[in-house]
Parts: structure tokens; C-alpha cells; sequence
């Protein structure tokens, strides 16, 4: 994909955008890694209740840029590099930012610190868990009874397919376990933010 094409994608998401909140001198990005049906979303949402943070979710963002998806390497590829533009743009204008994705490569999650370090964004990581035996039953309860709030088509296979290629996060980081209640954890990341 040409950089102009990339641009474009970016642009067209953007685009779409109706509720970005107000700019800040020194914007956050708070990066929120998991498998699929670990919650990331969820944690996602009930963070966003807190703090006045526009969340990416990659999940929405790819069904704008293909309507009929085929989640290809290909799409992927072009999916994320029309994200890491629009985490590049929206932070320079000091928009404070929640990304919801897997994020599960150390590789994907380098691309998203160096967009942090080039914009003198605050960075912040969250690794999102949940026991295999609850996430099975997620994902099958997804299939079933498909929420509207829900942009995931991620089933078990998925996730078992993806599981083995989960890479330990490096750095500082919060860690919840959506199994538990997730509101210590919510209150620790809202007070860093704070700080």
C-alpha cells in the first residue's frame, strides 16, 4: 500500500469522527493489549466512563474500512498502518486516546511507542486477561446473541490460533484480570493519567 493510500484510510476514518474530546497540552495514549474475548473492550468503555478519552477500537475501524472484511494479512497490514497514522495525527493535535486492539506482537506495540516518543505523548499500557474457560464462554455467548456494541467477529478458533503468538509486554504496565472486577485496576490507570 502506497503512503498516499494510507493517508487516505487515515483521512477516511477521521473523517467519521463526530466526538473527539478537548485537546491537551501533553496528550495520553493508553494502549490496552489482550486476546480476543478477554474483555479488552469492555475495559475499554467502562475506562472511557472516566476519562474524557476517544477509544480506537480496531475492530470498528476495520469494518469502516471494509465493509465486508476478510481479515487477511493484507487488510491487516493496511488496517493498522491507517491506524498508526491516525494515533500520530490525533495525538499531535493533543487528543487524548484509548487504542483497543490485541496488540499482541512486541513489533506492532514498538510502532505505537515511537509514535508516543516522536509526539511527547504520555504512554500508557494495559494487559488485558481472562481465563481461557470464561473466554470460551464469551466468545461462544457472542456468536449466539451478537450485541450492537460488540465489532468483533473473533471466535475460539481465533483465539486459539492467536494465543501462541501473545508476546509478554516489556514494559511498565497494568495488568487486569476480567474474571476479577476490573475497578481497582480502572481507578489505578485513571490516576496515573492524573498525575
Amino acid at each position: 500500500m502506497k503512503v498516499p493510500q494510507v493517508i487516505s484510510d487515515a483521512q477516511r476514518l477521521a473523517d467519521s469522527f463526530t466526538d473527539l474530546h478537548e485537546a491537551e497540552a501533553q496528550p495520553t495514549i493508553i494502549v490496552v493489549s489482550g486476546l480476543p474475548g478477554t474483555g479488552k473492550s469492555h475495559f475499554c468503555r467502562r475506562l472511557a466512563e472516566c476519562l474524557p478519552f476517544f477509544i480506537l477500537e480496531s475492530d470498528a475501524l476495520r469494518k469502516q474500512l471494509f465493509p465486508k472484511p476478510k481479515y487477511s494479512a493484507e487488510e491487516s497490514a493496511g488496517l493498522f498502518r491507517a491506524i498508526y497514522q491516525l494515533i500520530e495525527d490525533l495525538l499531535k493535535k493533543g487528543i487524548p486516546l484509548i487504542l483497543d486492539a490485541t496488540n499482541l506482537a512486541k513489533r506492532h506495540r514498538e510502532r505505537i511507542y515511537n509514535i508516543a516518543d516522536r509526539t511527547g505523548a504520555r504512554l500508557i499500557l494495559v494487559s488485558v486477561k481472562a481465563p481461557p474457560e470464561l473466554v470460551q464462554k464469551q466468545l461462544k455467548k457472542r456468536l449466539e446473541s451478537k450485541s450492537a456494541n460488540d465489532n468483533s467477529d473473533a471466535g475460539w478458533a481465533v483465539y486459539q490460533k492467536m494465543r501462541p503468538t501473545e508476546e509478554k509486554i516489556n514494559r511498565k504496565h497494568f495488568s487486569v484480570d476480567t474474571s476479577r472486577d476490573i475497578t481497582p485496576i480502572i481507578d489505578k490507570v485513571v490516576r496515573e493519567v492524573k498525575r
